[in-house]
């Protein structure tokens, strides 16, 4: 599996028909063939310096884990203690945000 991933935040990038999804390609020509289109799609409407093409990248998914993907420091809502979490976690699934604690 691979992800397609934002350079300087590495964030995965996800499908715009489908943000709340995380998006993962079979095949490393299925995720180029994903980063083309979003590319198209982006040039259409802004400029091309700032396109996906030359600001994300793609990477199989256990280099992607061990070797790119940043952690980041967040401090627990409700105990106050500092803990490390993936850049890519949702709000939802995240202790320092509300709408975890609300469910």
């Amino acid at each position: 599996m691979y992800y397609i991933y934002d350079k300087q935040s590495t964030r995965i990038i996800n499908k715009p028909s489908k943000p709340y999804l995380q998006c993962c390609y079979k095949t490393m020509a299925a995720a180029q063939a994903q980063l083309t289109r979003m590319h198209n799609k982006h040039v259409k409407t802004k400029d091309s310096a700032t396109s996906p093409l030359y600001t994300a990248a793609i990477a199989e998914a256990a280099y992607y884990a061990s070797n790119i993907e940043k952690q980041v420091t967040r401090k627990n809502m409700m105990t106050g203690k500092q803990y490390t979490e993936s850049v890519n976690t949702p709000s939802y699934m995240s202790p320092s945000s509300e709408s975890y604690w609300s469910m």
